[in-house]
């Protein structure tokens, strides 16, 4: 499908010292805000992630809650629609002056009667 790509990308992810003792999970929940959100540095939506650590030691950033600050290599996979660009998705919902779309399963959009062409056109019968 058009849009969908994937994105090598290396990350810094700030970490809160309460979670110092399962890094893991807090990178996890850190990576996992980020799903199903438009996000302006990689330009679309993040759909999936996988990452790898890249440093066992972390950064410790001073000031008066000193985060710390750990590496990754991820690779996400993004939603990046464009004007004119040809999507796909399930039709839920059609009434006279607008179609309703799932799109990916989780992004809904609506065609107004303004967009929709002429072949499409609603037609009662009656």
């Amino acid at each position: 499908m058009e849009g969908l790509s994937v994105s090598d990308t290396n990350l810094v992810v700030y970490l809160h010292p309460s979670t110092s003792d399962n890094v893991h999970e807090a990178i996890l929940r850190e990576l996992s805000s980020m799903l199903l959100r438009y996000n302006d540095i990689f330009e679309g939506i993040v759909l999936a992630y996988e990452f790898n650590i890249l440093d066992k030691e972390a950064k410790i950033l001073p000031g008066v809650h000193p985060y710390f600050t750990v590496r990754l290599k991820a690779k996400l996979l993004l939603y990046s629609p464009k004007p004119d660009m040809l999507v796909e998705g399930k039709v839920v919902k059609v009434k006279q002056e607008s179609i309703h779309v799932i799109i990916l399963g989780f992004s809904s959009a609506v065609i107004t009667d303004n967009d929709i062409r002429e072949e499409f056109r609603y037609k009662s019968c009656g």
